[in-house]
């Protein structure tokens, strides 16, 4: 009696989708590096200090740039001081212990930093950080 012994077929690998898969993840890693970029205004020249807490962002914190000329600028869009008390508003109402970063220019004046604080406070934020940057070595 004779028996044939079947072996399996060799599993074949596709990889076309896997090919596809790794393009969907780097498009999703270039897209969300570009929106965390365009949130911090490469005009504003924030103030040096030679203490300061890590400049690491938290989770779902929101950026606000205060422009040398007194401008403020969330998530690209210049706002006003009502405009900024509306949108933080609804976040803060759906997240509760929402961090904010100011990033003032140094140049601003310290009345409008207090105005964009005091909007953070009457919004119900309260988790509110400043961006500074250490000072350049001295020669």
């Amino acid at each position: 009696m004779k028996f044939s012994s079947r072996q399996p077929e060799a599993a074949n690998m596709q990889l076309a989708p896997m090919i596809d898969i790794v393009f969907l993840l780097l498009i999703f890693f270039i897209v969300t590096w570009q929106f965390t970029r365009s949130e911090t205004e490469l005009d504003v020249s924030v103030p040096t200090a030679q203490e300061g807490a890590d400049p690491e962002r938290q989770r779902g914190e929101i950026v606000i740039n205060i422009l040398g000329d007194g401008a403020i600028r969330i998530e690209g869009t210049s706002v006003d001081l009502s405009q900024l008390l509306e949108k933080l508003s609804s976040i803060a109402s759906q997240f509760e212990n929402q961090p904010v970063r100011i990033r003032g220019d140094g140049g601003v004046e310290y009345q409008r930093i207090v105005e964009v604080i005091d909007t953070c406070q009457k919004a119900g934020i309260w988790n509110i950080s400043f961006a500074t940057q250490r000072p350049t070595p001295s020669q």
